[in-house]
């Protein structure tokens, strides 16, 4: 973690990474401007080379528009440039601002939004807004050995639930919609986990913008730690994702039991709440009309803008959960599926939640829209390609409700009680 590899006064603050992010931003908006500019160029003096008589004056004057053009965006680089290094030592002058946002504030909303759609650039250009996969207890991240999660969770319990949030989320969205259902808004899946079933609620943040499979590798070598640090001996460990972050579930159980993590024999539940198990419609959308503006001069500057967003946003057109998915590939090629039957981890029950917008799930409507951003038919796994062997008991469509609604609402809660309930569990086995 970050925490543990970096000194306190040499760390990077967040604003230092907003200023960076900034910075980037204005750098690729101009290199957009620029090349459009310049296409247009290129369109306008293409057909005066050809004409007879002013070839000759047609050249001159492109040279002397290039040349003047040239002169003009470099200085307006220069100018972003100097700029940005100027925010950027006044971030790390600025007192005050070396503590992360608050998760359920504003400016934790905002940056992890921006790690969902920028996540795999913060990384690679080591910004310090790129979030660092970890645990995270009352909005602070807490270190994965034994002092740091017995300080975290004194009352610790045998049995863990652990919490994955969705695209361009954070751990607060767990709490989303609870002031709407319950007078107390700290009552969550999490809270009610515990006090029926004695799971200790464990909630993680992660780079939301990163590959699916790499969150996974990820969260296959955290879970091992984790259980192999918790203060108590661990025996039962559920993981309940939300959209991706059921996906990133998935994945993590598939690495975790090639490598023979032993976190994989402890768990007994997986939940996926509207995970789009065969992919998303509105990042299939934002693939065709990327390939469509990549087909004219035009509007190629408009398509590079526009397929640059994050490759956890691209692994969500299809699903994918490994590595063998993406790797070598144009992930801006037209609906191209490379997708394939990741089995599900051996020993554990799955379980999928599936809603739509409307109360009938073959209406019109919740055919088409699902519950917004994940169709019924991706959350339950069935498609003419793949299928994957959900038991007939371990799923469940909740009508008139949209994506958000399945983080924290009582009726999807009871039917996940019904499904660790015990007696449940002995009637369906």
């Amino acid at each position: 973690m970050r925490a543990e590899t970096k000194s306190f006064a040499n760390r990077p603050t967040p604003l230092h990474g907003a200023a960076e992010a900034a910075t980037a931003a204005l750098r690729g908006s101009l290199a957009t401007i620029e090349d459009m500019h310049m296409a247009v160029a290129r369109k306008s003096f293409a057909p005066l080379r050809l004409a007879p008589g002013v070839a000759h004056v047609s050249e001159a004057v492109r040279v002397l528009h290039d040349g003047i053009t040239g002169l003009v965006y470099g200085g307006l680089r220069a100018a972003i440039a100097a700029t940005g290094a100027a925010a950027r030592l006044g971030a790390r002058l600025a007192p005050g601002h070396d503590e992360e946002p608050q998760p359920a504030s504003i400016a934790g909303w905002a940056v992890s939004a921006l790690n969902g759609f920028a996540g795999d650039r913060l990384e690679r250009d080591n910004n310090s807004l790129a979030i660092e996969m970890g645990i995270r207890h009352r909005g602070r991240a807490v270190a994965p050995n034994r002092d740091g999660l017995a300080a975290a969770f004194p009352h610790a319990t045998p049995r863990l639930a652990v919490f994955v949030h969705g695209l361009a989320c954070n751990e607060s969205f767990w709490q989303l919609g609870a002031e709407r259902h319950y007078e107390d808004p700290s009552i969550t899946y999490g809270a009610r986990l515990q006090n029926d079933f004695g799971y200790t609620p464990v909630y993680l943040r992660y780079n939301t913008g990163l590959h699916i499979s790499q969150n996974g590798r990820e969260l296959a070598h955290l879970l091992d730690r984790m259980v192999g640090e918790w203060p108590v001996a661990v025996d039962d460990l559920i993981l309940i994702g939300h959209s991706m972050g059921g996906l990133v579930c998935r994945s993590a159980g598939y690495y975790g039991q090639q490598a023979e993590h032993r976190w994989t024999r402890s768990v007994r539940h997986i939940v996926f709440l509207g995970s789009p198990h065969l992919g998303a419609p509105l990042e299939k959308a934002a693939n065709i009309v990327g390939w469509l503006l990549g087909h004219s001069d035009i509007t190629q500057p408009f398509a590079a803008v526009w397929n640059g967003r994050s490759v956890g946003i691209k692994d969500l057109r299809f699903g994918a959960l490994v590595d063998e998915e993406w790797e070598n590939a144009n992930l801006d090629a037209l609906l191209e599926n490379r997708t394939g039957d990741v089995p599900f981890l051996a020993g554990a029950r799955h379980y999928f939640v599936a809603a739509t917008v409307t109360r009938d799930r073959f209406h019109p409507f919740g055919l088409a829209l699902g519950d917004l951003l994940v169709r019924e038919p991706s959350a339950a796994a069935r498609g003419r390609i793949h299928w994957t062997q959900f038991r007939l008991d371990h799923g469940r469509h909740f009508g008139a409700m949209n994506h958000f609604d399945l983080l924290n609402h009582p009726d999807v809660y009871e039917q996940l009680r019904r499904w660790l309930d015990p007696g449940d569990r002995q009637r369906f086995s």
